[in-house]
């Protein structure tokens, strides 16, 4: 959306657009509420609104609050996954316990919740592209320290890790957050180019994933709608570092002729091909090369 707007007004009229679009309903309150600004301010956000978006709410003289018209069409692009975090866990920079008291949305609790101190530093360590050196513990080599150079944070569904150059084995890998102690920053420690982003070709590659109904279901046309098929497959663009971790957390079936048997296997990848050369794919169902 482009407009003459200030970016700070652009995130008022998208909070009345998403009150109104997911909740049926908004009001002056619900800005003075959630931007601490004055009564007045808030009449010209929902003016301003009005004039770009002029058919999208209404206003409910009797209970004093505007309603989404049969007409409307969001002005704002929405993340489904930001939208469906929002709507648990209310609104606000992370901050707990901020939900709608009137909205009952549950979501499942992480058995691993990484510490946001630790989150915290390395995002901070990835915008600033800094070096860091960490206790880890593997699984394969136990406590060992090292250092890396971080660059994207990653929640894999099951769990969050980070993408980063493993100096000590001198390759990209993935390091479970949870699994990280003690870190610290090397201030005086310089980033090499080979360590960067752009250097890190799992990451870089994007694999295009057609996952179908399982061949052995009854009912395939209940899949094809749980996951928004076209045409019977799911095209899902993903990076080649990821596409294990994708794979296992949706149970999708990698073997050859769809031979994993089970309830749990509702979904099968027709073009395991595409495969070819991805990381972590010890963890996707039934793949073996």
């Amino acid at each position: 959306m482009t407009f003459d707007i200030t970016h700070t007004q652009k995130e008022r009229l998208a909070h009345i657009e998403f009150k109104a679009y997911f909740h049926g309903r908004v009001g002056r309150n619900d800005l003075l509420q959630r931007f601490g600004i004055k009564a007045a301010a808030a009449t010209r956000d929902f003016a301003k609104y009005n004039e770009i978006a002029p058919y999208n709410l209404v206003y409910d003289v009797r209970a004093k609050h505007y309603v989404p018209t049969g007409d409307f069409a969001p002005i704002f692009e929405y993340s489904s996954s930001r939208v469906l975090s929002t709507l648990a866990e209310g609104f606000g920079d992370g901050l707990k316990n901020n939900q709608e008291e009137d909205l009952i949305f549950e979501n499942p609790t992480q058995l691993n919740e990484p510490n946001l101190k630790l989150v915290a530093l390395l995002s901070r360590a990835v915008i600033n592209q800094n070096v860091i050196e960490i206790t880890y513990c593997s699984l394969s080599s136990g406590e060992t320290r090292r250092a890396i150079v971080p660059f994207a944070l990653v929640n894999n569904g099951l769990r969050m890790h980070v993408r980063a150059w493993d100096r000590r084995r001198g390759r990209f890998t993935d390091f479970v957050i949870t699994r990280i102690e003690d870190p610290a920053v090397l201030e005086k420690e310089l980033v090499n180019e080979f360590e960067m982003a752009n250097m890190d070709e799992q990451w870089n590659r994007k694999v295009v994933l057609e996952i179908i109904p399982h061949p052995k279901l009854h009912h395939k046309k209940t899949i094809e709608k749980d996951y928004c098929m076209t045409d019977g497959v799911k095209a899902v663009e993903v990076r080649a570092a990821l596409a294990g971790y994708l794979l296992r957390r949706w149970n999708v079936d990698c073997t050859k002729e769809a031979s994993l048997i089970g309830g749990e296997y509702q979904l099968w990848l027709r073009n395991r091909e595409t495969l070819y050369g991805a990381e972590n794919l010890a963890i996707a169902p039934g793949y073996k090369n």
